[in-house]
């Protein structure tokens, strides 16, 4: 396995899941607390219009995925606070939209696309410098953006009304960490691909809320799973010659399966020497 690192795919691998495990420690903590993680798999599916956008016209499906990501994002946020909609009415008509820009421009895109299975399922094997650097460009973000205003998304997180009460602007602090949510994922994309990207945000999360209830340690421990499922999953697609996006989310789940199941069984002999 070490003489992997003697490649610079690998090496590049492993940092891109590095700043990965960190933008979405953060950001999927939120998700996970606001319960966004439907809204979120909607963003995910509607990226897929800005893919088959930028295939067709020829700019970087990665800025067109962003670029459409975002709008989406702010269109179920506008969207789901009318009344005359429903919060899942709104995904489903972002979700269902997206897919099927991309599918049509995708099959009118001239030639063969040859990156649309990477951006659909994933290989973080072959990420370039690029996503790394936007990775490490929106993990300083993230980070100085939750430093600076932990206490009011913690706030918006649990109780929005409260929020409100303490003269915190809601509505706006909404929209930006809906725009947070949409680049990470599109950021992340190359990653575990459309299909399985949602998983990063809400797996190390519940892994790491079977230890502790506290929105900043639930960060920290996030962002150590997930990385730690990363490299196990890294480690798989190795030695199994499978996609890396897949044995990523594989190895995630495993942790998080193994973690439960030993906290039950802590329990019960807690409760059985008692």
């Amino acid at each position: 396995m070490l003489e992997l690192l003697e490649f610079t795919f690998f090496r590049h691998a492993l940092l891109g899941s590095l700043f990965a495990s960190i933008a979405c420690g953060i950001i999927g903590t939120y998700i996970v607390t606001r319960r966004l993680v439907f809204i979120s798999g909607g963003i995910t599916h509607a990226s897929f219009g800005g893919i088959g956008i930028g295939l067709y016209t020829g700019i970087s499906p990665l800025l067109a995925a962003a670029i459409f990501s975002v709008l989406s994002a702010f269109g179920v946020e506008w969207l789901s606070k009318r009344k005359d909609m429903r919060e899942d009415s709104a995904i489903a008509v972002f979700w269902t939209f997206g897919m099927a820009i991309g599918i049509i421009f995708s099959f009118l895109s001239p030639g063969f696309a040859p990156d649309l299975s990477a951006f659909l399922f994933g290989n973080i094997l072959t990420i370039p410098l690029t996503d790394i650097w936007m990775l490490i460009g929106l993990s300083v973000l993230l980070i100085g953006f939750f430093t600076c205003f932990l206490n009011p998304i913690i706030y918006i997180a649990f109780d929005r009304e409260y929020a409100r009460s303490r003269q915190i602007p809601v509505t706006l602090f909404e929209y930006i960490l809906m725009m947070f949510i949409a680049l990470t994922i599109v950021a992340c994309l190359r990653m575990v691909g459309i299909v399985l990207v949602i998983s990063l945000l809400t797996l190390p999360q519940m892994t790491a809320n079977l230890f502790t209830q506290s929105f900043k340690r639930i960060i920290g421990l996030s962002i150590v799973f997930g990385y730690m499922g990363c490299l196990g999953g890294l480690f798989l697609s190795f030695q199994l010659q499978v996609p890396s996006g897949a044995a990523i989310i594989f190895f995630s789940i495993l942790v998080y399966a193994l973690c439960k199941i030993g906290k039950s069984i802590y329990l019960c002999s807690r409760l059985q020497t008692r």
